[in-house]
């Protein structure tokens, strides 16, 4: 199919025939642009980015226009990887930025097991051009790789328009882009379905109904810490230090844990990070399965990190 996209208006801010001839593009189609599969996509890629670099205190606001430095890239390949590459914190000119996109795609090519430059679907002047289906298809890639469990929006697809220029002329057809999978077989999808993290759920409810499971998780906490004469008034700040935590897993895995392997008394956020880890790996040596969760979530008071890991030991005990 031959057409023109220069014909629409909104292509042509988009496509500059002179920055990529001899090359072929794509391009997202702007009926595509305003699909609320591609916008929830693109949202649960900057609230992944956001809640993995939340130690960093970056956030990012626009994957279009905060990733083409490679500030945001670098520190998800130290964060995800611990990958610490020789070059510059803050990139400022073009050739310094280049430069930074080449030594961390070529590691994070090499990370994600790309080694054939056919198959990938991005590259150092695509990312730095603020493409944004290049971007995607790196975030996403990223994902699956370094965090497989984080449950991106299935069967997320684009049109888009491949745009060949020559000297001849400008070819262009029509494609679909598929940038998200959908689930293989109707058992896989259920299984996806029900593999949907009940508190992020949860939180996406009214307010009153988020509080009427926090004050079961709550009931349920003092229950298990009356024995040792403790009580817990505030679920989302009181786990924060890990201490609570701790004592907690104590009662309910009967464990015993000795007080020189944590701080019972934290004075600074170190402490309480040692504190947080520690309660997570036992509840992980317990064979609690717990979605993905930063101890530092915890210990920066996330809501939705401390229910997580109440919600499970809620859960396995509740009914015993």
């Amino acid at each position: 199919m031959d057409a023109d996209p220069f014909d629409n208006p909104m292509c042509k801010n988009t496509v500059d025939a002179e920055s990529f001839q001899g090359e072929k593009r794509k391009l997202i189609q702007p009926t595509s642009l305003k699909d609320p599969k591609l916008e929830n996509l693109k949202e649960a890629l900057v609230d992944w980015i956001n809640r993995t670099l939340k130690p960093e205190h970056i956030v990012v606001q626009s994957l279009e226009e905060d990733m083409y430095d490679g500030l945001v890239l670098h520190h998800l390949l130290s964060r995800l990887a611990g990958v610490h590459l020789p070059v510059d914190e803050i990139a400022l000119t073009t050739s310094a930025q280049i430069q930074k996109l080449e030594v961390i795609l070529e590691e994070l090519n090499k990370r994600l097991g790309l080694q054939d430059s056919s198959v990938i679907k991005w590259n150092v002047k695509l990312i730095h051009n603020k493409d944004l289906l290049a971007t995607i298809h790196l975030l996403v890639a990223m994902v699956k790789h370094f965090q497989a469990e984080l449950n991106l929006p299935l069967n997320v697809k684009v049109e888009v328009v491949v745009v060949e220029v020559s000297r001849s002329g400008i070819k262009s057809e029509v494609q679909t882009e598929v940038l998200t999978e959908d689930s293989n077989a109707g058992s896989d999808s259920t299984a996806n379905s029900e593999k949907e993290d009940p508190i992020e759920q949860l939180l996406k409810l009214e307010a009153h109904k988020v509080n009427t499971v926090k004050k079961a998780i709550l009931h349920f906490v003092n229950q298990s810490m009356s024995t040792i004469g403790l009580q817990v008034a505030d679920v989302d700040k009181q786990f924060a230090d890990g201490v609570m935590l701790l004592l907690l897993i104590g009662q309910l895995e009967g464990f015993f844990i000795p007080l020189f392997d944590f701080n019972l008394t934290p004075v600074n956020e170190s402490e309480m990070l040692h504190n947080v880890t520690l309660a997570l790996e036992l509840l992980n040596d317990a064979g609690l399965k717990l979605p993905s969760i930063d101890p530092q979530d915890i210990v920066s008071q996330d809501v939705a990190a401390t229910l997580k890991v109440l919600y499970a030991l809620f859960k396995k005990h509740s009914g015993k």
